[in-house]
């Protein structure tokens, strides 16, 4: 069956499942296979669930005139993506980077849905099955697309633009992340501006922080939109307070670190003629979620919790933040987890996190995980691991405190609220 056939098929309810625990009426089926499972094994479960048509890519699977054959499943799902954004031809607007990448995401998508029908990367579903499935999720109704691009290796991003062939584009930053793929911030560097590149062949238009002097060097030869010029940071203690076109926002952010993700945001509403008061209505009311950068109050304590992910910049920056905040309790406690896929890297940067807290204004500093080394100071306490930590330290004791918790997404720190 070709891929107009199938986009036939699928056009007929644009609806498209990869998992038969969440089967919809009316879906197509994609049976993907991973290390340890082999979706072809639920196609006829799929279509007794409801779905219409399921794609497998084993000729044992081919049970019944619903059950279609390719020659790789993925592939078939990669293509039809491709397929279908074509025929939208609608604006496509991809984002990538180090930090940020899903908050900015959410702040745009915040923003542009005071004037577009638009769909946005669900989560972090952004690698070369989440993007096809984000595209794949637009109908006939939407006006514009928002995709989130994630990447751990050379080519991905370059790989990710030819399926979503998008117009515009901006790159967050670029930051010591996924240091074990790329080889080095040269490698991210290289990485990442796989974006710009698209851009630069396809005449797309990319969004950019001038203050950022990589992306001012690699976006040179593009169509740039700098960040409003009105843009100006009021105060980040702890909330990101800014002023846009004589008017003042108050986000629910945290850290000057999110002030560029808000920068953007805003600087894209105005670009696509988005009225100020409704750039910053959208702006106050998002309420980061999952983990990311959320004020939480529990008892006598003021949480700063960061626990989705960590590499080395973000840490960084965090702990910056965490540091320059006027707490109004009597401690100041960070719990810091290790941060992953650094590599040959993994002992120096960690240790650099380390020192960056010996320096700092703290009551006490827990640090979770294989690769950090006690520090000079008796503030801090090193465990092996999260099991390590909640058997020697009573939570319970820390009172009148103001809480950073922050680290890989692998470490599952949040897991610390409910110990508190």
């Amino acid at each position: 069956m070709t891929i107009t056939e199938i986009y036939n098929l699928y056009s007929a309810s644009y609806l498209v499942d990869t998992d038969t625990r969440n089967i919809r009426k009316g879906t197509i089926f994609f049976a993907l296979k991973g290390e340890n499972f082999n979706g072809n094994k639920f196609a006829e479960e799929a279509i007794n669930k409801g779905a219409s048509f399921s794609i497998v890519d084993e000729i044992k699977y081919q049970t019944s005139n619903k059950i279609i054959l390719v020659d790789n499943v993925l592939e078939t799902l990669q293509e039809l993506a491709t397929y279908h954004r074509k025929v939208l031809n609608i604006p496509i607007l991809s984002l990538t980077g180090s930090n940020g990448k899903t908050t900015t995401k959410e702040l745009i998508n915040s923003v542009l849905i005071k004037k577009f029908k638009t769909v946005a990367t669900k989560g972090n579903l952004n690698n070369h099955i989440g993007v096809p499935l984000t595209l794949l999720s637009m109908n006939k109704q939407t006006e514009f697309g928002i995709v989130e691009m994630g990447a751990n290796h050379l080519y991905e991003i370059k790989f990710l633009c030819k399926i979503a062939q998008p117009n515009f584009g901006y790159i967050t930053n670029f930051g010591k992340a996924h240091l074990e793929g790329f080889g080095s911030i040269e490698g991210v560097i290289k990485g990442k501006t796989e974006l710009y590149d698209y851009l630069r062949s396809n005449n797309g238009k990319v969004f950019l922080n001038t203050a950022d002097e990589i992306q001012l060097k690699q976006s040179e030869g593009l169509h740039t939109i700098p960040f409003e010029s009105s843009l100006e940071i009021k105060e980040a203690n702890p909330f990101v307070k800014l002023s846009f076109k004589n008017i003042d926002i108050s986000s629910q952010l945290i850290g000057s670190y999110n002030y560029t993700n808000i920068a953007a945001a805003i600087t894209i509403g105005n670009y696509f003629e988005i009225g100020k008061f409704e750039i910053r209505n959208a702006i106050e009311n998002y309420n980061p979620k999952n983990n990311r950068s959320q004020i939480i109050k529990k008892g006598t304590l003021e949480i700063v919790l960061d626990a989705y992910n960590a590499n080395p910049s973000s840490m960084k920056v965090a702990l910056e933040n965490f540091d320059s905040i006027n707490a109004n309790a009597s401690s100041k406690v960070i719990i810091l987890g290790d941060m992953f896929e650094l590599g040959k890297s993994a002992i120096e940067e960690h240790q650099i996190i380390a020192n960056i807290t010996e320096k700092m204004d703290l009551d006490q500093i827990y640090l979770i995980g294989e690769n950090f080394f006690i520090t000079k100071t008796k503030k801090a306490s090193k465990f092996k691991n999260f099991d390590a930590f909640i058997k020697n330290v009573n939570l319970q004791k820390i009172k009148n405190s103001t809480l950073l918790i922050k680290g890989s997404r692998g470490m599952a720190l949040e897991r610390i609220l409910d110990l508190l």
